[in-house]
């Protein structure tokens, strides 16, 4: 697999990733998810403000070969969204590391170490396309 997926970041199993800054974290996609649904065309971000349970949906998507939902890999509230996302969905394509989803005000810091580095996420990737 040619995938590679950034050091510094925390990745759960469904699709997204976490990068950690003291209490506020920006939850994302990965490039391979992103890669393998095409381009999106439409998302519906969170309600900022809200508060969020991780597991929870967090983002609703569609692309051009897949629509549906993820999964919140932390718990908090969320405090910002990132709009432009809205009008151009497909930022997420071309750099979905750069244009995080949303960032959350973790309720507890301890739900991180349920979440796998980049080494982990890549072999758990691996397992499951290979």
């Amino acid at each position: 697999m040619d995938e590679e997926l950034p050091k510094g970041l925390l990745y759960n199993d469904n699709h997204s990733w976490v990068k950690v800054n003291g209490d506020v974290v920006e939850v994302g996609i990965t490039k391979p998810f992103a890669n393998s649904v095409k381009e999106f065309v439409y998302i519906e971000l969170p309600e900022q403000g809200k508060e969020i349970k991780k597991g929870e949906t967090y983002v609703s998507m569609e692309s051009v070969k897949w629509s549906g939902h993820l999964e919140s890999p932390v718990s908090g509230e969320i405090v910002e969204v990132n709009n432009a996302l809205f009008d151009e969905p497909s930022l997420l394509n071309q750099d979905p590391y750069k244009h995080w989803i949303m960032r959350v005000k973790l309720l507890d810091k301890d739900e991180l170490n349920g979440l796998m580095d980049a080494d982990q996420a890549l072999a758990n990737l691996s397992c499951k396309l290979g």
